[in-house]
């Protein structure tokens, strides 16, 4: 040939070993001589074919494992062409030189990634659709910067790691190639030639948008642009709401264990969106939280260890699925929060854990690197290109799928260097102290960057501990989020309500505490997953008694979460009274609601959601002092309870009762505001939700004295195990 290839080179090449494949293949000139090579394998002959003119070149094999070379004149320099081959297995190929092309990522994509502040990398890392002078293909990009060689496998080319090795773009660790003719649904992996130790492996794409399905673990490349919205006035709507001050009762749930079809198998995504959707009007929710979607491949891990950041599973159906199932929650009204895990990630083989034969994504050191209680590792927040990574998935959610916020999993864990871990098992930040500075960095920055590109979503921290500030501002020292969990509210409550009746009246400050902090953040108060699994028994196999107490119990649980401040979160078969601790492995026993007590509770979870989203009083001011007012907080010796909801004013409220014994409380007098007729909304002791009709004959008249500091009272008849909520009629 004119022009000789190095034998070295051809070497490296046909072993999979070269690092820079456009040194040997594609079109290469000297002068007036031009040749044109390519790889394949498994090909008996190759033709080249000009196709401005269809001519067609017969290609010289230059070496037994597939090299293949034409020489020519001049006028094919800049021509367009492609291969043609017939197999050793006689099928006929044809392909695109994917030699030929520019990389996507342009200096200004690699520098923003760089510094940590690319938004929207996930646009253009990954495998996408792309055209190139009228031609069409994938291009795939991976950060992989210790690497020799990296190339894209498939089942386009056989998995055949010498044919389609990406070019390390200007040397910035990010490795390109356009695959001309590739479309989507096309299966693929990275394979990764580390400098480090030889380390070799087979990576699913960190940025790719579709999974196979478990236990196969290759990416897909998909299209998420084809989906077309509907849901352009909720997005409007949203971006001018205030979160703080509009009714959030949340619905958690986990999709594969909700319903399931009859052979125990999944509803896809679409199928829970025509029996989700309208169960979520039926039942008055607000909001509905989903367990972790992105593709992990542990079912028992509920979604909470990540191997694909930028793909809803796919054990429920593909991308556009999903996006069907959000689109149809934001048309029946119903925001959608998803639970996102930037705390940790599994060790699993191909997935980000070494990635390119480094700790690329974590630590090196396991002090920092690995969680001990987990069994995963830690990302590393001061790194630019994980920063990057993360605060690009997080818009990703929120741009691509329109989520409408995120609940970030974990943060306690992040944002302390010694959680869960002995003296001796850490290490200190660089002022001797056990604060995460990269994780607190990353969180604020991670807060700012999602309420200002992503108008009305919100943000929600599970931080169990008491860190300040959690829910506020990052201009006044706070974290940023929107809302925090409210764990201390929880199990507080959960442990008072276990406790038999009789020795409530010795806890009663278990109930009254929470008042003492419940405005220091904006909270939610969960009664979450994690409450009903690892032998804790569902929520009403925790409550004391026999069956009447139990579900008199729970109803008073409930009304006694939806009064208090704070917005409100319940899993999936808590508003049935579930029996059965929760498990990823089988549906919700809905069979239950054979049953006329299960079909009474969840007769009163309805009215009291529906009751709660029409009483502003019950959200509108949830994080102002001045929404709340005790009645009375300290009567232990009747474990009773009374409060004052107010709404935008004073004029608006609503007077609040428990009794959390199961002895009738007669003539039990409180103070209320103003004067009138004070009407039932909600007696949680109506035969009607299974009680036994104790009550005031749907309301009482104000007395003109007053009592616990107010102008006026009135005289109530307390159900046992009940909650009464009353609301002036009429004053005067």
């Amino acid at each position: 040939m004119p022009l000789s290839i190095h034998p070295d080179a051809i070497q490296a090449l046909v072993t999979g070993e070269i690092g820079a494949p456009s040194t040997v293949l594609g079109v290469h000139r000297r002068g007036n001589e031009v040749s044109i090579r390519t790889l394949r394998p498994w090909a008996k002959r190759v033709h080249l074919v000009n196709d401005a003119t269809n001519e067609r070149v017969h290609m010289k094999k230059c070496h037994e494992d597939g090299l293949y070379a034409a020489d020519l004149d001049p006028t094919w320099a800049n021509a367009p062409y492609h291969f043609e081959a017939d197999t050793v297995d006689d099928i006929r190929e044809s392909w695109g030189d994917p030699y030929i092309h520019p990389p996507l990522l342009s200096e200004y994509d690699i520098y923003l990634f760089g510094q940590g502040q690319h938004r929207d990398i996930y646009q253009k890392l990954g495998a996408h659709k792309r055209e190139l002078g009228g031609v069409s293909g994938i291009n795939f990009a991976v950060w992989a910067p210790n690497c020799y060689k990296v190339a894209v496998v498939g089942d386009f080319n056989r998995w055949d790691a010498r044919t389609h090795v990406m070019e390390n773009n200007n040397e910035s660790g990010i490795w390109e190639i356009f695959v001309p003719g590739l479309e989507a649904g096309a299966h693929y992996k990275y394979e990764i030639r580390s400098h480090n130790k030889g380390y070799r492996a087979q990576k699913s794409d960190p940025y790719g948008f579709y999974c196979e399905l478990r236990p196969q673990t290759a990416s897909i490349a998909y299209d998420i642009e084809q989906y077309t919205w509907n849901d352009s006035a909720w997005l409007s709507e949203r971006a001018q709401s205030d979160p703080l001050s509009q009714p959030m009762n949340i619905y958690e749930l986990h999709l594969g264990s909700w319903r399931r079809k009859d052979g125990d198998e999944f509803l896809n995504y679409r199928e829970l969106a025509d029996e989700l959707v309208p169960y979520l009007v039926d039942m008055g929710y607000t909001h509905l939280e989903l367990l972790p979607v992105a593709e992990h491949p542990l079912d028992a891990s509920w979604g909470y260890q990540v191997t694909g950041y930028f793909a809803p599973t796919s054990r429920y159906g593909a991308p556009a699925d999903f996006m069907y199932l959000i689109d149809r929650c934001h048309q029946a009204n119903i925001a959608v929060i998803l639970d996102w895990v930037p705390a940790h990630f599994p060790k699993d083989g191909h997935g980000l854990n070494y990635f390119d034969g480094t700790h690329l994504y974590s630590h090196e050191d396991p002090l920092q690197g690995e969680h001990p209680d987990w069994g995963t590792m830690i990302f590393n927040y001061a790194r630019s290109e994980v920063r990057s990574f993360l605060l690009s998935n997080a818009l990703f959610w929120l741009k691509q799928y329109h989520i409408d916020g995120l609940r970030v999993d974990a943060v306690s864990s992040m944002i302390y260097l010694n959680f869960s871990r002995e003296d001796e098992e850490w290490i200190p930040n660089e002022y001797g102290s056990h604060e995460n500075l990269g994780a607190l960095a990353f969180l604020r920055e991670f807060n700012e960057v999602v309420h200002a590109e992503a108008p009305g979503a919100v943000t929600i921290a599970e931080e169990s501990t008491a860190w300040a500030m959690v829910s506020r501002p990052t201009y006044i020292g706070g974290l940023g989020f929107t809302f925090k969990w409210n764990m201390g509210w929880m199990h507080d409550t959960l442990a008072y309500m276990a406790r038999e009746p009789v020795h409530r009246r010795h806890h009663h400050h278990q109930i009254s505490f929470a008042l003492l902090y419940a405005f220091s953040e904006n909270f939610v108060l969960p009664l979450s997953h994690d409450e009903v699994v690892h032998m804790k028994g569902s929520l009403i196999g925790k409550l004391p008694g026999d069956y009447w107490q139990k579900f008199a119990g729970l109803r008073l649980l409930f009304g006694y979460q939806y009064t208090q401040v704070g917005k409100v979160l319940n899993f999936m078969g808590n508003e049935f009274a579930q029996f059965a601790e929760w498990s990823e492995e089988r549906s919700l026993d809905w069979h239950l609601l054979e049953f006329e007590k299960h079909v009474r509770m969840q007769a009163y979870a309805r009215d009291l959601n529906h009751l709660y989203r029409e009483q502003p009083a019950l959200w509108r001011r949830d994080f102002d002092p001045d929404g709340f007012r005790w009645i009375e907080a300290n009567d232990a010796d009747y474990s009773v309870y009374s409060y004052i909801r107010y709404g935008e004013d004073s004029g608006d409220f609503l007077v609040v009762v428990l009794n959390c014994t199961p002895i009738v409380r007669e003539n039990y007098r409180i103070g209320v505001p103003e004067s009138g007729y004070y009407r039932e909304l909600l007696n949680s002791d109506a035969s009607c939700y299974g009680g036994g009709d104790v009550g005031n004959i749907g309301g009482v008249h104000s007395d003109d004295y007053g009592t616990h500091g107010l102008l006026h009272s009135i005289s109530l008849r307390l159900p046992p195990l009940a909650i009464l909520i009353l609301r002036l009629e009429n004053s005067g």
